[in-house]
């Protein structure tokens, strides 16, 4: 006898239930004793969770005196469903109290099985990414008690009243259940969380055999709970929150058993989203009716802008990315979509997947999948910024998939209003450096050239984004320039260096043109702190600190490219002198400029041109122009070095000496910003006179693969060369 059918409209519309229930009760698995043992009462129940794996209670496992069940050779046991009994080991117990927590640590009452006959084809249940509060449609399952074959799609409903006992032999309205058939479901009537986890009724007693198995909230389609036990009394039972994973960790690893590796949360929804995902290929021989097919039949019709398709394939994408380094970055991302500052949420957030569930408000549709648009391209960019710079295949499979993730959100944001796309395009990010850029506009009638300026934040091979600008027809001389810059430089860097992590300090970049080469950036002294009277403090001591040339930009030039590729490539580094050195029996014209030219042309990989003559001008800024044109990326040399007046003396000694011994044992060219900056700090202290020649300390440092940005991109340079 059918169970009657609901008033029409209702939310308890079993017909859109029912797919939804057939793919529930296939994947409630029931653990008992390993295959072939003569003793094969139903332990308990579990759900199959991603290939391979069960997810059940930890009491399941022990019996009635909390002793472990007896098991076969190493500890193998039967899970039993789809007509069969494969042989398992439990690998992850968090019931288990972890000796760095303390005695007082919460544990759950949650346990991980690993089917031991590889990951077989199977179904797997949808597992919440949210925290359930409510239920009002909702069902727990048991575990298959025979081993045999049953009817395929037949189960026994509990309806609310009817049936009788409390072994679940009885069907609705007291009719038999058929023989051979899989374990009854029974209908939730009621369920809340509180602080124990989430509280259910029925109106028959929870079924024996049932702990373990799922609980699975209809309304969203999803198991929200495992069943933990029933009160012994009334028809009160007690589930644990399917969130309560986020806690799994490598020290619920049971002995000798092989885990998921470092992270086992990550892996293991990894793995649950991923199949979910590729279970929706439609090419896929003998690709039936899935878990999302019955959860679009119940979200239709609800308007909903991020449905159950763009959340699984937001999941998937998400589930291919590495775990966040920290899970506070997660409660940021999700804090800054929600507006809510830095207070952390109500419920822990470890995973991108957790953030994603922690965005379901409740919102309007259209507020909704903003928020969905937002924390997707938050995670995108952060993920992409940790491996901006990192070699190997494995750091460029990241990139790629973290490009992968940026397109999809680039794809469902095109419905979103003007002001929306342009709110969630800034994302805060993981800057890496600050570049301060003077572009020469022309000269005024004074002869003075003018200049603009902008301020751009960096993230690594060539990605800028503009912060400050001062764009005007005419321009300000370069010391008016430098002033504006350095009165907003220091709240710019001290917001850099918060956004790029804890203890951070970006570097510095000053790109100027030909003429300002002996700019002594690394001796600007910009506000230590956001007050308004803040102290000022010299720059270059305290973060590393260098110098581009503004006249290269993303036109790479193949000489630059391969002398960069050269020098990174050196096993070592040594000063290249420029010109070479002039005392007694140096060779006559050394210092012409046919001389520099053949020594710079000529000079091998791991050459870095010094000079303790002036750039601003004269021969020293002809021999910096030469060593540009040849492709050199670095170089050193003092802001205020001296003229083509006078001869070199011991102070130039000095200053080769001490960059020689820079570059010994420097350990390659990307050292060398923090290297000067070391330097810098011992030239500010006066108990360091062995290094006050880097006092003033000039560090070229052009990196091709991460060229600066056009500045104005509408109008030509006009200044003259």
């Amino acid at each position: 006898m059918a169970p009657p059918e609901p008033p029409a409209g209702g939310r308890g519309d079993r017909a859109r239930y029912a797919p939804l229930l057939d793919h529930a009760g296939r994947t409630t698995v029931g653990l008992r004793a390993a295959p072939g043992a003569s003793a094969a009462r139903l332990w308990g129940s579990g759900v199959l969770i991603a290939p391979g794996w069960v997810l059940t209670c930890a009491h399941v496992l022990a019996t009635d005196d909390g002793r472990r069940r007896e098991t076969g050779p190493d500890g193998v046991f039967g899970v039993a469903f789809g007509g069969r009994v494969a042989p398992a080991r439990l690998v992850y117990d968090m019931s288990r109290p972890d000796p760095a927590a303390g005695p007082a640590a919460a544990r759950a009452d949650l346990a991980l099985v690993r089917l031991l006959e590889g990951e077989a084809e199977h179904p797997c249940a949808w597992l919440s990414d949210q925290p359930a509060t409510l239920l009002e449609d909702a069902y727990i399952f048991r575990g298959h008690e025979q081993s045999g074959p049953g009817p395929t799609g037949e189960r026994v409903v509990r309806e609310s009243g009817g049936g009788s006992g409390a072994d679940g032999a009885a069907g609705p309205r007291g009719a038999p259940a058929a023989a051979g058939s899989v374990d009854p479901f029974i209908a939730v009537r009621f369920g809340a969380r509180d602080a124990r986890g989430l509280q259910f009724g029925s109106d028959v007693r929870v079924t024996p055999g049932a702990s373990g198995g799922p609980l699975l909230d209809c309304d969203r389609g999803e198991v929200v709970g495992i069943v933990k036990g029933r009160h012994q009394h009334d028809h009160v039972g007690l589930a644990v929150p399917v969130t309560a994973l986020r806690g799994l960790g490598g020290e619920h690893l049971a002995p000798g058993a092989e885990g998921l590796g470092p992270d086992p949360y990550h892996a293991l929804m990894g793995l649950h989203d991923r199949w979910h995902w590729a279970g929706q290929d439609l090419g896929r021989a003998g690709a039936g009716p899935t878990w999302f097919d019955a959860q679009h039949a119940i979200m239709a019709g609800r308007g909903r802008l991020w449905g159950v398709q763009e959340r699984l394939q937001a999941l998937d994408l998400l589930a291919r990315l590495p775990a966040p380094r920290d899970p506070l970055v997660v409660e940021a991302a999700v804090g800054e979509v929600l507006e809510r500052g830095e207070r952390p949420g109500a419920w822990s957030l470890r995973t991108w997947r957790d953030g994603h569930g922690a965005l379901y408000q409740g919102s309007d549709p259209y507020t909704e999948l903003r928020a969905f648009v937002h924390y997707l391209r938050i995670v995108a960019q952060l993920t992409a910024d940790e491996v901006r710079e990192a070699p190997g295949e494995q750091a460029a499979a990241v990139r790629e998939e973290a490009a992968r993730l940026a397109e999809f959100v680039q794809a469902k944001a095109v419905v979103l209003q003007p002001q929306d796309r342009r709110r969630i395009g800034p994302v805060r990010r993981r800057p890496r450096s600050v570049l301060v850029e003077f572009e020469p506009l022309f000269y005024d009638e004074g002869g003075r050239e003018l200049y603009n300026w902008s301020v751009s934040e960096g993230y690594g091979q060539g990605q800028w984004l503009r912060v400050d600008v001062q764009e005007s027809a005419g321009g300000v001389p370069f010391e008016q320039a430098r002033e504006q810059v350095l009165r907003r430089l220091g709240g710019r860097l001290l917001r850099a260096d918060g956004d790029a992590g804890p203890g951070a300090r970006v570097r510095l970049e000053v790109a100027v043109p030909e003429g300002r080469w002996h700019t002594a950036a690394g001796q600007w002294e910009v506000a230590a702190s956001t007050r308004r009277t803040a102290r000022l403090r010299p720059v270059g001591p305290g973060r590393a600190v260098v110098l581009r040339d503004q006249g290269r930009r993303e036109q790479v030039d193949p000489a630059w490219l391969r002398r960069w590729q050269g020098i990174t490539a050196a096993p070592e580094l040594r000063a290249l002198r420029i010109p070479p050195h002039t005392g007694a029996g140096a060779r006559p014209g050394a210092g012409s400029a046919e001389a520099v030219w053949r020594l710079l042309e000529t000079a091998d990989d791991g050459a870095l041109p010094a000079l303790c003559h002036t750039v601003a001008d004269g021969f020293g800024r002809d021999a910096v122009g030469v060593a540009l044109d040849t492709g050199f990326p670095a170089g050193l040399w003092p802001a205020r070095g001296h003229g083509q007046e006078r001869e070199c003396d011991a102070s130039c000694e000095e200053f080769h000496r001490g960059v020689r011994e820079l570059l010994q044992g420097s350990g390659g060219v990307a050292r060398l910003p923090e290297l000067v900056r070391q330097l810098r700090a011992k030239a500010a202290e006066a108990a360091e006179e062995g290094a006050h020649w880097a006092r003033d300390l000039v560090l070229l440092y052009d990196d091709p693969e991460d060229p600066i940005p056009q500045l104005f991109t509408d109008r030509p340079q006009t200044s003259p060369r």
